[in-house]
């Protein structure tokens, strides 16, 4: 296929292709892979830049998206390329083979640097905010080798998803440290004051006054930024909450349970502030686990409401969102009484399944719903039974229905259980998002 690019992209083919060091925030549907492509295919062959390129992705993407852009588009048929996922044997077999672009997956990056002489002149991260945390293996890892690598592109559409503070890694591999500093400590000191804290141990960070402004154009020169929403024709969004209520006495238990941390009637307890969000989360999705590993039913308020919006969609196929294991059997046990067909989205048959509309109601993960997942073929409303703190995987998993070629409005439904920790990760949600807004707004780069 010949490849025509919109302006925009190739603007930042350009920026890729100008900057040793590139930091590429492209919203989803904006073509991120074909874009970097581009500049390997002009930074390998036409300017004899590098030589040899390492690409590290989340393993379905480094298994195969990465793979058919080059097999799609006319311009890239001189791309060699081979792919270093599965086995040991089959990764030792990929790497030997002769190629300009390597593709690997990110959690066998310190496999790879503790086996094989590190040659690349070229790094690309697909998904740079897989490497936020400074003290994971991956991160260490990468960073032995950093300087032996001549160009490197960091790519995302959610560099701080967590707020302020996961770019300092993400940053400190690009630049060694340049622009945000060495040290975690001295990013921490410069930019931040304790927020949440007991005595002397401080639980989290907030930004001091000017932080985000001063961050921002320390990156700039080295970052572009685009919305899918000003450079794409996007569906329409509506993004609403079906709320339940508690019965008095299971508003009572929940209640209970909060103050005390312990239930011990039914066996279960929350030994600290994390484990008591975890188990509350539960509570209000229905079903929490005892400290045995048992059920134990709260009640079906979300339940009834899924029915209720099953029922409502006459026949409109429904992506059904969850999180405990108990979320889907109960889930998959109330379709199955009112006789509903349902199946996983957990396989390339079940996503071919949902893309042609044999799945009425499919059930996914928001751990495995990310990206180069398309599935916006098979529906266009998404229901999330169980909300996620997680700002990345919330948006990521919207953005299997929400992207470029969805040719309906797309609803995304909120089961919300009243006066719970829902409503309390909806609005930590909505904050987050106004953060990340404001990064992608303070560098992107505008059509002129």
């Amino acid at each position: 296929m010949k490849y025509t690019p919109h302006d925009y992209q190739k603007y930042a083919s350009d920026f890729i292709i100008k900057n040793e060091t590139a930091a590429v925030f492209l919203e989803m549907g904006l073509g991120k892979t074909s874009i970097t492509l581009t500049a390997l295919d002009e930074l390998l062959f036409d300017r004899f830049a590098v030589h040899k390129i390492l690409i590290i992705a989340p393993l379905r993407v480094a298994r195969s998206t990465w793979a058919s852009e080059i097999n799609k588009w006319e311009h890239l048929k001189n791309l060699k390329y081979s792919i270093a996922v599965g086995t040991e044997k089959e990764r030792k077999a990929a790497l030997t083979e002769k190629a300009d672009i390597y593709i690997i997956n990110r959690e066998n990056v310190p496999w790879l640097i503790e086996n094989y002489e590190f040659d690349f002149d070229m790094l690309v991260i697909d998904e740079l905010s897989s490497f936020k945390n400074h003290q994971a293996k991956r991160f260490k890892a990468l960073m032995k080798v950093r300087p032996k690598v001549k160009r490197i592109v960091g790519l995302t559409g959610t560099p701080s998803s967590n707020g302020l503070m996961d770019l300092f890694a993400e940053f400190k591999l690009l630049d060694m440290g340049e622009r945000l500093g060495r040290f975690i400590g001295n990013f921490r000191n410069t930019y931040f004051t304790p927020d949440k804290r007991n005595g002397e141990i401080v639980y989290s960070y907030k930004p001091l006054p000017g932080a985000e402004e001063t961050i921002y154009k320390q990156i700039s020169d080295i970052t572009v930024s685009m919305k899918a929403i000003d450079h794409l024709k996007m569906p329409e969004l509506i993004s609403t909450e079906y709320k339940v209520t508690l019965s008095e006495q299971e508003k009572k238990k929940y209640e209970k349970f909060k103050q005390e941390l312990v239930l011990p009637e039914e066996d279960v307890t929350a030994a600290n502030a994390a484990a008591l969000s975890n188990k509350l989360v539960q509570m209000a999705n229905g079903a929490v686990y005892s400290d045995d590993e048992s059920i134990v039913k709260i009640h079906e308020q979300k339940l009834d409401a899924l029915e209720d919006i099953i029922e409502s969609a006459n026949g409109k196929p429904i992506l059904v969102a969850y999180w405990y294991k108990h979320d889907l059997t109960r889930i998959e046990e109330r379709l199955d009484k009112i006789g509903i067909a349902h199946e996983q989205i957990k396989s390339d048959e079940s996503i071919k399944k949902w893309n042609s509309g044999e799945i009425p109601a499919a059930l996914i993960h928001p751990a495995s719903a990310g990206h180069g997942l398309n599935l916006q073929n098979g529906g266009s409303t998404i229901v999330w039974f169980s909300l996620t703190w997680s700002l990345e995987l919330y948006q990521q998993t919207n953005a299997r229905l929400y992207r470029q070629g969805q040719r309906n409005t797309v609803v995304i439904q909120h089961i919300v259980c009243k006066e719970t920790i829902d409503e309390d990760i909806l609005k930590a949600i909505n904050r987050k998002e106004s953060g990340q807004n404001a990064l992608i707004e303070a560098v992107k780069w505008r059509l002129k």
